[in-house]
């Protein structure tokens, strides 16, 4: 690697985020975070994507040259090299992206025309002499691909968005779906957001009653000329690939006298034992896609030639170009990868600062001892760690009250409820020279306002410290381990509440906290409901009354997390502790949780070293045959309630049906779940249990493997028994209701928006969107919509509680006009609308409308 490239690396941002760079005159070009999820045709991409593991994917579009693509892939080879040889790294091709590529871009992917060699822009911002056709294909995962601009590009089966510039058209075809509508809106919307600034319109046309929006299939027709009286059939979403051999099969791949030997070693099921560090392998997934392993002791040529090794397979077995190739090193192993083998084991891996739980499931992992003091001797171990100490540094909270900061005082430190917001700021040293991180807490019971400000207020703190700290956002139950580590075990997170002076907390007969955590670098307690079936037996929990506290120990907890809660429980508790083990409780502990009651106590959930981890499946026949894709660090909120979904825990298959799925998937799931045992690579019994779930029952078996489960989250807040306000909207529009009073989305690189309002038989304009933007109701709306203006002597410095009827408070500059917008803010709204939401909040401020 040479001088230049290796300072090229040295740039890269190694926090948890998403990296993208394309390939320009042969070098690594940063691509723009507002342009994320553009990809030129003509172009190669570099991916990189840090979370608790570091994945490289290299994007090869179709019309890109061999030069191009050969530079990405020694560009990945060489990023691979820099960043220790542990990321996984992936092949994508156009058009047949993994479905873990396609989840970091939520609202899709569009493909255009060109390349950046050709003197194009990804994304020209406020440009509106623009006419291009986009055809929009996907249900889960959309993408859209620039087109001919003519009805001959048109089919009955998809979405098409003709992008005029200051309207976008959405055309539906008769024969789509309501989830590809949907997912166009949105896709639409992130165009019209990030692109014109919110400045254009988005508006519908259903194919299938075009009569209904003369004017609109006029504008049409004025573009793309006059409408042919039969379009083309749907096409299918689904790629016939050519036929390919259905099993699994190991290769070893070898240098004999400078050739290069392929063999074969196994067919599935595979065991482990067949890996040999000294070597690498080509692991052949039924031709669907191709993995690499290298060995930890594989010659550095060997490894070096990994991924060119891989594609010259493809070509020698005669699979598509586009087939996917997956890179890893020992020890680095993707899940999938994992789940090719029988009983898989890890070898000394240290999954966490002492001994933890896996997120995401209940079922323990090894207990390993961590010297924190090697951190700062290995820096590449307090990445894999996401530690930058011990947690000894200072240790300053403050907590939002009216929009201002006020200082906790340190006995009171680690002690967080829902109803607040916090900045906790982090001072440690590094070779005597002073760090800063900056968390914002942010309470899910917190204001729109107290989170603004939380926000504001961490930008004033930044600037108070000259830019130096480290801002991260902390969403309250997703402490990160850090987080953890500087409250030295005495982090407790109540449900709701507040803990500002003089609050008078609710009457509640019990509070039940549950406490994980092995040492005091890795322990929080969190509150949940009050209640016999929120017990588990993997963990240890702690049962406050009024007369005195119990702490449950389950049956599956160890003695490390006893003595961990038992020293929180004396910090934070001076009542008397009645230590009671489980099976062994007293009739006044049920009395308080309101009565015994069922709990998860599957003893399975107690083993130590699980021999697969539990993979979560959405499952559609949308295209003719049974195709599962696999969901990336579920949780609860990833059970689609259109969908049937197939969890695996090795030992149970589960099939979740939501309460909306497809009635044709419900009733062959049966049939799917059977033939994805008989075709698993591992070899899998097919004999394994499966369990058939609905919506709303599920069991303790299944719900233990979902970390914080709510068993009330489908049946309370939102008409028709729904709390999730992206599928009540999506409910709504399909039956013609306007849903302009169900919440935003918050398009990546762009403003949050309001959803538009979009009616299967009207066509409608959608209001143009604010930054950031509240659903209201009332007399008056936004001037930048189809409402009228407020007099600005009427928003600025009133309180909240004196605005006219209809006015958010917290975007007051919304109902000014266009002239007083100028005078107040000195910005025209386009302008104010691409500045960051610090800076807006600034402005805002001093203009008296904040």
């Amino acid at each position: 690697m040479s001088i230049k490239d290796r300072d090229m690396f040295a740039n890269i941002n190694r926090k948890p985020g998403l990296q993208i760079w394309t390939i320009n005159k042969m070098r690594m070009t940063p691509v723009p975070t507002k342009a994320f999820g553009n990809f030129f045709e003509g172009d190669c991409y570099i991916i990189l994507n840090v979370s608790m593991s570091i994945d490289i994917h290299y994007w090869i579009g179709q019309s890109s040259s061999q030069d191009e693509q050969g530079s990405a892939a020694l560009y990945v080879m060489q990023l691979d090299e820099y960043l220790g040889g542990s990321p996984v790294q992936y092949r994508e091709a156009q058009g047949s992206e993994s479905p873990k590529f396609r989840s970091y871009f939520k609202n899709g992917l569009i493909y255009k025309k060109g390349g950046v060699a050709s003197g194009f822009n990804h994304v020209d911002t406020n440009v509106y002499n623009i006419v291009r056709l986009l055809h929009v294909k996907g249900r889960k995962h959309v993408s859209a691909a620039e087109v001919e601009v003519s009805w001959n590009s048109f089919n009955n089966g998809d979405v098409f968005l003709l992008d005029l510039g200051k309207t976008i058209i959405q055309w539906n075809g008769p024969e789509c779906d309501r989830r590809e509508k949907l997912k166009a809106v949105l896709l639409a919307q992130d165009i019209r957001d990030r692109e014109r600034g919110g400045r254009a319109d988005v508006v519908v046309v259903e194919g299938a009653r075009e009569k209904e929006t003369p004017e609109l299939v006029q504008m049409m027709a004025d573009v793309l000329g006059k409408r042919p009286s039969q379009l083309k059939k749907a096409v299918s979403d689904d790629k016939h690939d050519q036929e390919q051999n259905n099993s699994v099969r190991l290769y070893h791949v070898y240098d004999n006298a400078g050739n290069v030997v392929i063999q074969e070693v196994a067919i599935q099921p595979l065991t482990q034992d067949l890996l040999s560090s000294a070597d690498c392998y080509i692991l052949d997934n039924s031709g669907s896609n191709v993995m690499v392993w290298k060995g930890k002791k594989a010659s550095k040529d060997e490894r070096q030639e990994a991924m060119k090794r891989a594609l010259n397979y493809i070509k020698t077995k005669n699979y598509p170009s586009s087939t996917s190739v997956e890179v890893m090193s020992e020890g680095g192993e993707s899940a999938m990868f994992k789940h090719m083998f029988k009983n898989w084991r890890e070898k000394g891996q240290i999954t966490g600062l002492g001994n933890t739980h896996n997120v995401g499931k209940i079922a323990k992992v090894e207990q390993v001892k961590f010297d924190v003091m090697e951190l700062h001797a290995h820096p590449e171990m307090a990445a894999k760690q996401h530690l930058v100490d011990d947690g000894s540094g200072e240790v300053k909270v403050w907590r939002i009250e009216n929009l201002e900061l006020a200082e906790v005082q340190p006995n009171m430190h680690g002690q967080f409820y829902g109803g607040d917001c916090y900045l906790v700021l982090y001072t440690y040293r590094v070779s005597n020279r002073e760090q800063y991180i900056l968390y914002m807490w942010q309470g899910r019971h917190a204001t729109k306002d107290e989170i603004t400000a939380c926000a504001y207020q961490a930008v004033a703190v930044d600037n108070m410290y000259n830019g130096a700290p480290v801002q991260v956002r902390v969403v309250m139950g997703k402490e990160p381990r850090h987080f953890l580590a500087i409250f030295k075990g005495k982090l407790i997170i109540f449900e709701g509440g507040t803990g500002r002076a003089g609050a008078v907390s609710p009457n509640t007969t019990a509070n039940l906290f549950q406490v994980r955590g092995t040492s005091e670098l890795n322990t929080k307690a969190i509150e949940v409901p009050a209640r016999a079936s929120c017990l588990n037996s993997n963990d240890v929990f702690l049962l406050r009354t009024p007369q005195k506290c119990y702490l449950w120990y389950g049956k599956g907890c160890s003695g490390d997390e006893r003595m961990t809660a038992t020293e929180m429980s004396d910090r934070l508790f001076r009542q008397y502790k009645e230590v009671v083990m489980e099976g062994q409780e007293p009739a006044e502990f049920w009395i308080a949780l309101g009565g015994k009651a069922p709990y998860a106590s599957d003893k399975r959930l107690e083993r130590e070293n699980p021999l697969h981890s539990p993979r979560l499946f959405e499952c559609s026949n949308q295209t003719g045959r049974f195709r599962m894709t696999e969901v990336y660090s579920f949780d609860q909120s990833d059970l689609d309630e259109e969908d049937v979904m197939l969890l695996d825990t090795w030992e149970e298959i589960f099939l979740w049906v939501g309460k909306f799925a497809n009635e044709t998937e419900t009733k062959e799931s049966w049939n799917s779940a059977r033939d994805y045992l008989k075709t698993h690579p591992a070899g899998r019994d097919p004999d394994t249990t499966i369990i058939f779930v609905k919506q709303g029952n599920e069991p303790l078996t299944f719900t233990g493997w979902f970390n914080a489960w709510d068993p009330f989250k489908w049946n309370v807040g939102l008409p028709g028994g729904h709390s999730n306000p992206t599928m009540v909207k999506n409910i709504l529009l399909n039956k013609g209701i306007d849903t302009t009073d169900f919440g935003g989305y918050s398009a990546p690189g762009g403003p949050t928006s309001t959803f538009p309002m979009y009616r299967p038989h009207g066509g409608m304009m959608s209001p143009k969107p604010t930054t950031p933007t509240s659903p209201f109701k009332g007399t008056y709306s936004p001037a930048g919509s189809s409402g009228m203006s407020v007099d600005a002597k009427l928003l600025i410095n009133v309180p909240a509680s004196e605005l006219p009827e209809g006015v958010d408070p917290s975007q007051r500059e919304d109902y000014l006009s266009d002239e007083d917008f100028e005078n107040l803010l000195g910005v025209s709204r386009p302008e104010f609308l691409g500045m960051p939401q610090w800076r807006q909040i600034d402005m805002k401020k001093k203009a008296g409308l904040f």
